[in-house]
This record gives structure tokens, C-alpha cells and sequence, in this order.
């Protein structure tokens, strides 16, 4: 039997028109999931997905609701063409998605989590202006010394956000102390590093001050029993009940992206194939750097879709056609 792992990209994977090749291949998905989500949300949030703008899609409260929705509806194009995970993973926001495959959580229910989670994120840059950048070319533990050296010499946060593969890192924090970091780790060999364009420093001690109001909306929320392993990228180890999925849910506004151990966890349970599920195809491409032996596929649009359920359809054995319902 082959193993597949799924896995669901976080903040920086949308993009304008992600989803719309999929309604018009699966027509149901537009009741199954769009028309409700903009009820549920209040929110034209398939108009933002399939026309934009961009500047609008790439607010983070309508992001990280956008890119959850893409990736549940690519998810039931899988499902219901028999491609099912043996194991499932999210980087950071698609932790929620990799949560509904694995049937912890309702897709509604997640949907009004991650809008939650973008309001409070994004309030977060409001009070303590603060930047994320990337840089490539250094190992985890010289930007960690980079970072602590950068602390020190300025009294402000900056922190590693996410360990993305052995020579990509991210790191957060005030404004300036990411700037110093970037002119840091050019000095130090980085080749490149560069602020990105986010809304927030994401997964750093900046965000402690909404934990306890997002930690009271988790409670609130049914979560259940994973029935699929759910490797959290929190703790890059499986997470195996509903009281441990709350722990580190509530854990990651603050905690690192451990997305290296994340995959090297996932090969290392026998994974012959690695399926980003949604509108990215970065995961895919950091999959490939971490596990080359394991081949990474994505799901980025209509056509990569239906490439993907042809190529598991082969390495599953005759399985029957691809279906448009």
C-alpha cells in the first residue's frame, strides 16, 4: 500500500483566482464550500479568492480564512477520488487544514478559527510595528547566534520563526531588530536575506498578548481524536488527542515552525509520496530539499489536481477514473 502524506501550506501561499479552477472542473464545491464560507464569515471571500485584489487578499485576517478554504476544498477533490492521507501535516496556518483531514476539526469550525487568528495577529503589528524576513545560506543554529547577538546589542525581539529547510530561515520580530538581523547575515555569508511581506511578526513572543483570548476561543471549539497521524510542526512530533491538538494550537502564535524535523519525521515513518493540498507549491519545493528520496506533488491548480490523482491512482493500482462531482 502506498503511503502519502498530505501537507497544507500556511500565509504566503494565495494568490489571486486560487480555487477557481477547481469550481468550475467540481461544480459542487461552490455549495459544499464557498457560498457557505461567505455566509458563515460575513465576508465575499470567494470573490476575494477568484478576483482579488491582491492587496486585499493579502490582509491577514482575509488570508489565512482564503487560503483554509482553498485547501478543504482541494482536499475534497481528493478525498472523494479515493486519495486518502496515511498522515497528514500544516505549515503554521495549514496546520488547521492538516486538522480537518485528519478529522479533529470541522472545516467551519476552522474557518472561524483562522479568521480569528488574522484579526489577532494582524492587531498585534498595530500596537508593536514588527517585520519577518528570510534568510538563506546559513545553517538554523548561526542565525540563532545571529539573532541572540542582534538581541542583545539592541534590547529588542527578534526571533527564528520558522526552520523551513537546512539552509532557509525565518526570523521575526521589531522592525528594527529584523533589519539588523538582515545586514547581520549578509555579513555573515547569508545569500540572501530579505524582509518578506507579511502583516505581522508572526510566531514570535510579540504575539503573546492575544494567546489568552485565542486560547479561550480554542476552548470553545470541538476538537476530536485525530483518526489519521497529525505530525504538529510545534513539536515536529505526532500529536495523538484532542486535549494535546488545543496544547499546541494555542502554543504556535508564539512557537517556532519546526518544519524541517517536521518532514524528516514524515519520510522517516515510510512516506512514499509527499501531496501539498491547496493553492502553494512552496511546501512541495522545501519537501524535495529536506527528503529528496520522497516525491513531493502539488495541488496548486486544476490541472496539478488531476496530475496528482492520476499519479497516485498508478502507484495505488487500478482504482477506478477521475470524477467531476
Amino acid at each position: 500500500m502506498t503511503t502519502t502524506a498530505f501537507v497544507f501550506p500556511g500565509q504566503g501561499s494565495q494568490r489571486v483566482g486560487m480555487g477557481r479552477e477547481l469550481v468550475t472542473r467540481w461544480p459542487h464545491l461552490l455549495d459544499a464550500y464557498y457560498r457557505p464560507a461567505d455566509e458563515l464569515l460575513g465576508l465575499p471571500l470567494s470573490e476575494l479568492c477568484w478576483e482579488g485584489p491582491a492587496d486585499t487578499l493579502a490582509d491577514t485576517a482575509v488570508t489565512q480564512p482564503a487560503i483554509l478554504l482553498t485547501s478543504v476544498a482541494t482536499l475534497d477533490v481528493l478525498l472523494r477520488n479515493g486519495v486518502r492521507p496515511t498522515l497528514v501535516a500544516g505549515h503554521s496556518l495549514g496546520e488547521y487544514a492538516a486538522l480537518v483531514a485528519a478529522d479533529v476539526l470541522d472545516w467551519r469550525d476552522a474557518l472561524r478559527l483562522v479568521r480569528l487568528r488574522g484579526r489577532l495577529m494582524a492587531a498585534v503589528n498595530e500596537r508593536v510595528p514588527g517585520r519577518m524576513a528570510a534568510v538563506m545560506g546559513l545553517d538554523l543554529r548561526t542565525v540563532e547566534g545571529l539573532c541572540a547577538a542582534v538581541r542583545e546589542l539592541s534590547g529588542q525581539v527578534v526571533e527564528v520563526a520558522n526552520d523551513n529547510e537546512f539552509a532557509q530561515t525565518v526570523v521575526s520580530g521589531q522592525a528594527e531588530a529584523v533589519d539588523e538581523l538582515i545586514t547581520a547575515a549578509r555579513a555573515a555569508g547569508a545569500t540572501r536575506a530579505l524582509a518578506l511581506k507579511v502583516g505581522a511578526p508572526f510566531h514570535s513572543s510579540l504575539m503573546a498578548p492575544v494567546e489568552q483570548e485565542f486560547t479561550e476561543a480554542l476552548l470553545r471549539t470541538e476538537f476530536r481524536d485525530p483518526a489519521v497521524p497529525v505530525i504538529s510542526a510545534v513539536t515536529a512530533a505526532p500529536v495523538t488527542s484532542a486535549a494535546e491538538v488545543v496544547d499546541t494550537l494555542r502554543r504556535q502564535l508564539t512557537g517556532r515552525v519546526r518544519w524541517t524535523e517536521s518532514v524528516t519525521r514524515l519520510a522517516g515513518e515510510g512516506t512514499d509520496h509527499i501531496l501539498e493540498v491547496g493553492p502553494g507549491k512552496v511546501l512541495s519545493g522545501l519537501c524535495r530539499r529536506i527528503a529528496p528520496d520522497v516525491p513531493a506533488h502539488t495541488t496548486h491548480d486544476g490541472d496539478h489536481v488531476a496530475r496528482a490523482l492520476e499519479l497516485l491512482a498508478e502507484a495505488e493500482g487500478p482504482v477506478g477514473s477521475v470524477t467531476t462531482v
